[in-house]
C-alpha cells in the first residue's frame, strides 16, 4: 500500500514538472528571439534608397480654371414711372449704343410737366409786371427829383430877394416848405424804386426756379425712351408691353432688361504665389474651352490686383480676349494656359519622398554621418508622381526616396550605392 502511494506521488510530481516546462519554455524562447533581434538591430543599420533633388525645367505651362465674363454687363432699370408702351428688343438681340430698346408711357409725368410750364408762364408774367412797376417808379423818382431841383432853385432866388428886403419872410418860408416837401417826395420815390427792384429780383429768381423745374421734368421725360448704353447683346428680358413700370433700382424693382458687351471678354484667374514674378501685364495666354476642342483662343494679361489674397496666397489676374465671331459667351467655363519662363525654377522630388504627418510636409535627408534628418519643406506644384519644392532643400541634399514608416530622426542608415549613381542631382 505504501509503495503504491509512492508511485502515485512520483507520477504527480513528474506531471507537474512537465506542465511547468511546457508553459515556461516557449516564453523563454520568445524572449531569446527578441533579445537577438534587438542585438541585431543595434548592430545592423537599415538600408534606404537616396537620391539628389533635380531642378525643374525653366519653361513650364500653367493651367488655371476661370469663368468667362463680358467686358461690360449691366441691368437696365427705368428712370420714370408708367406703363411699358413698346418693347423693341428680345433675348439674344444684338444692339448698338444709343439704340431704342423700349418706350414707356408716363401720363402723370406729362401732367406734371404741363403744370410746371403753366407755373413758369405765371412767374414770367409776374416778373414782367414787376419790371414794369419798377420802370414806372423810376420815372416818378426822376419827376420828383426834377421838382425838388426846381423848388431849391426857387428858394435860392427868394432868399436873395429877402436879403434886398424886396419880399416878406413869409414868402421865403413858403418856398422852404415846398423844397422840404420835394425832398420827402424824392426819398419816398427812391424807397419805392428799391422795393420794386427787390421784387424784380425775387420774381426773376422764381422764374429761374420754375424754368429749372421744367427742364428737370423735360429731362426726366426723355427717359420715356430707354436706350442701350453700349453695343452688346440682350441677355435677360423681364417685361412685356403694358406692364406697370416703377423707376429706380431698389430691392423691390426688377430690371427691364440686362445686356452684355461680348465683343471683348475677360477672365479672372487666381495665380499661385510661386508664379508671382512671371505673370505681368502683356503676357500672352491661351483659352482652352471644352466645347471647342480643336480651337485655341488667344488672350493677354491686362492687369493684376497688385496684392495677394492672404487666405489663398494667390494673385487675382485679369485676362482679356477679342471674341471674334462671337463663339464664346459669358458664363462659360474655360482653362487659361500660360507658357512661362522661370528665372529660378524650383527643385523637383518624387512624391514618395514626402512625409505627411501633423504639421507641415517634410522629407528625410541623409547627412555625411549617415544619420537621417527630417526637414520641413514648402511645396509648389504637384505633378502626381513628382512635386516641386520651393523652400527647405538644396541640390546637394541626399534625399530618402521612399522613407519607411519606422524611420526616425537621427537613425543611422545604409545608403544604397546604386541610387546615388542614378540620382537626378549632382554626385
Amino acid at each position: 500500500m505504501a509503495a503504491k502511494s509512492i508511485r502515485i506521488a512520483s507520477v504527480t510530481v513528474v506531471g507537474l514538472v512537465s506542465l511547468v516546462a511546457v508553459g515556461i519554455a516557449p516564453r523563454l524562447w520568445r524572449h531569446e528571439e527578441l533579445a537577438a533581434a534587438v542585438r541585431t538591430g543595434n548592430t545592423s543599420a537599415p538600408s534606404v534608397t537616396v537620391m539628389f533633388p533635380s531642378r525643374a525645367s525653366r519653361t513650364t505651362d500653367l493651367m488655371l480654371p476661370g469663368t468667362i465674363q463680358a467686358i461690360q454687363e449691366t441691368a437696365i432699370y427705368a428712370r420714370v414711372d408708367g406703363y411699358l408702351k413698346r418693347r423693341l428688343v428680345d433675348i439674344g438681340d444684338r444692339v448698338q449704343s444709343g439704340q431704342v430698346l423700349a418706350e414707356i408711357d408716363t401720363p402723370e409725368l406729362d401732367q406734371q410737366l404741363s403744370q410746371a410750364k403753366a407755373t413758369l408762364a405765371q412767374a414770367e408774367a409776374t416778373l414782367a409786371q414787376a419790371r414794369s412797376g419798377l420802370q414806372q417808379a423810376r420815372a416818378t423818382l426822376q419827376h420828383t427829383q426834377a421838382q425838388l431841383a426846381y423848388n431849391r432853385t426857387n428858394l435860392s432866388r427868394w432868399r436873395t430877394l429877402k436879403e434886398m428886403d424886396l419880399v416878406a419872410q413869409q414868402d421865403v418860408d413858403d418856398r422852404q416848405v415846398l423844397a422840404d416837401s420835394g425832398q420827402a417826395d424824392v426819398d419816398a420815390a427812391q424807397a419805392n424804386v428799391d422795393a420794386l427792384q427787390a421784387s424784380v429780383v425775387a420774381a426773376d429768381a422764381n422764374v429761374t426756379a420754375n424754368r429749372a423745374n421744367v427742364q428737370r421734368l423735360v429731362d426726366t421725360q426723355s427717359f420715356q425712351t430707354v436706350r442701350a448704353p453700349f453695343p452688346g447683346i440682350i441677355t435677360v428680358r423681364n417685361v412685356d408691353n403694358g406692364a406697370l413700370i416703377s423707376s429706380g433700382s431698389g430691392t423691390g424693382n426688377t430690371p427691364l432688361l440686362r445686356m452684355a458687351q461680348i465683343d471683348t471678354l475677360r477672365i479672372f484667374v487666381n495665380v499661385p504665389q510661386t508664379f508671382l514674378t512671371t505673370i505681368t501685364p502683356g503676357l500672352g495666354a491661351q483659352l482652352v474651352v471644352r466645347e471647342f476642342p480643336q480651337q485655341v483662343f488667344s488672350a493677354q494679361v491686362v492687369s493684376t490686383s497688385g496684392a495677394l489674397d492672404p487666405s489663398s496666397r494667390t494673385l487675382l489676374t485679369e485676362v482679356r480676349m477679342h471674341n471674334e465671331g462671337g463663339l464664346l459667351r459669358p458664363g462659360m467655363y474655360t482653362d487659361v494656359k500660360f507658357h512661362l519662363t522661370r528665372p529660378d525654377p524650383p527643385l523637383v522630388i518624387p512624391s514618395t519622398a514626402l512625409i505627411i504627418r501633423s504639421g507641415p510636409p517634410s522629407v528625410a535627408t541623409v547627412g555625411p554621418d549617415s544619420k537621417v534628418r527630417f526637414r520641413h519643406v514648402q511645396l509648389g506644384r504637384d505633378y502626381g508622381t513628382t512635386v516641386e519644392v520651393i523652400q527647405g532643400l538644396t541640390e546637394q541634399d541626399r534625399l530618402v526616396a521612399a522613407p519607411p514608416d519606422g524611420l526616425r530622426d537621427g537613425t543611422v542608415v545604409n545608403q544604397v550605392a546604386a541610387a546615388l549613381t542614378s540620382g537626378a542631382g549632382p554626385s
